[in-house]
């Protein structure tokens, strides 16, 4: 048991020693976010999720319709900052 962790460590030192050249860059968007493209699509993914969070309010789940009014919020300002 004495040469698992020991060889743990090693195994992790040397992947930490890496040149961040040979790295793969990371992407500093992702691909799969929701983010509209244009104004018209930011007006439907805002109605979109306002509906959600008044139906989620109305069946009683406070926590996600708090969640949709807040994505709901993201599209308003993104509308808002696209004029």
């Amino acid at each position: 048991m004495q040469n698992g962790p020991k060889t743990f460590m090693n195994a992790r030192e040397q992947r930490l020693a890496q040149p961040f050249v040979g790295r793969p860059k990371r992407r500093t968007s992702n691909p799969f976010s929701p983010q509209p493209k244009s104004n018209q699509d930011a007006q439907r993914s805002y109605e979109r999720y306002l509906a959600l969070a008044r139906s989620a309010g109305q069946s009683g789940n406070t926590i996600a319709a708090e969640n949709y009014y807040q994505y709901a919020e993201h599209y308003y300002r993104s509308m808002s900052s696209d004029s």
